[in-house]
């Protein structure tokens, strides 16, 4: 198990599942029923190390891109692509950063909302009403692209009430406003985005073993 987008200090992150050796699950039903057993965000298998596939899954269903797995895996297992069911994912390390570059057409079933201030965003009720993917923003200081945001998966199931760091939102959010970006999401997880003249984005965070 490993956390992804920590804060400087090493604290906070979204806490990742690993299984290294997919072959130990391979059924699509046991590979879902343990993803829901774990409880995770996300949890992902690798069925190829040296290639870098992997096969994401929530509590609740099999994903085709997802940010935090994908930088907690380029930290992991220290390859330069991972291959999701999106497509390839460039990924790099750069001291204490870990980073992937994916296009944010791949996130899907999310929205971004912008509040007025941290302060309501802090405020927000877990889950705020309504229904579908949201994750909630505001600037904490415009000039230096440094943004608060919570999200809020709000699935049927509710097996997720809020998400500590969302790397596939934060490239979503990257795209929208089209600017590098300093995310402080959840209790403090940091994500560092920026945008790439051919339309990819970039997203790093530190990456730490969770005790």
């Amino acid at each position: 198990m490993i956390k992804v987008f920590c804060a400087a200090d090493g604290r906070h992150g979204n806490l990742l599942g690993v299984v290294r050796d997919g072959r130990t699950v391979p059924d699509d039903a046991a590979r879902q029923a343990l993803a829901a057993e774990l409880g995770y965000s996300e949890t992902v298998f690798v069925d190829d190390p040296e290639r870098g596939v992997v096969d994401i899954r929530t509590p609740g269903t099999r994903m085709s891109f997802a940010g935090h797995p994908l930088v907690g895996l380029a930290w992991l297992l220290d390859i330069e692509e991972l291959q999701p069911a999106a497509g390839s994912v460039w990924a790099r390390h750069d001291g204490e950063f870990t980073w992937i570059t994916a296009r944010p057409e791949w996130v899907t079933a999310k929205r971004t909302r912008q509040y007025a201030s941290a302060a309501e965003v802090d405020a927000l009720p877990t889950p705020p009403p309504g229904e579908g993917w949201l994750y909630a923003w505001a600037w904490e200081d415009e000039p230096a692209g440094r943004i608060r945001a919570r999200g809020f998966p709000r699935r049927p199931d509710g097996a997720i009430a809020e998400d500590e760091a969302t790397g596939s939102a934060a490239i979503l959010l990257t795209a929208e406003l089209n600017r590098a970006l300093n995310i402080t999401q959840g209790a403090g997880s940091q994500l560092l985005t920026a945008p790439a003249p051919d339309g990819t984005v970039e997203l790093g965070g530190r990456v730490r073993f969770a005790s």
